[in-house]
């Protein structure tokens, strides 16, 4: 007897990554394109919401952890600060030159 799985339906969103190293690795491409642009003070919420990102399974240290690995990585690069929606001071970013210069990702 074999048993039927039904996939995702058509019109439904894909779920969202259960652990971090799944999501990190599915929104750093979008993060990495930022940071390759001459794009300047740019906030995670921005990106998020631009690139339609899903949420990170930890939220409330995940995007700080995924930004301080770019940071680590030279890709990305602190720039001051930014409000979020609720009007809360959050780091901002830009790309490294090397970033733009397409020498990390």
């Amino acid at each position: 007897m074999t048993t039927a799985t039904q996939g995702i339906l058509d019109g439904m969103p894909d779920p969202e990554p259960t652990d971090y190293q799944t999501w990190a690795a599915e929104v750093r491409p979008a993060f990495v394109t930022v940071a390759r642009s001459r794009r300047r003070h740019w906030l995670t919420w921005q990106i998020r919401r631009e690139y339609k990102l899903p949420e990170a399974p930890d939220p409330a240290h995940d995007w700080g952890r995924l930004m301080s690995q770019l940071a680590a990585d030279g890709i990305v690069r602190h720039d001051g600060f930014g409000h979020t929606l609720d009007r809360s001071v959050v780091n901002a970013w830009r790309g490294t030159r090397d970033a733009r210069k397409g020498r990390v990702a």
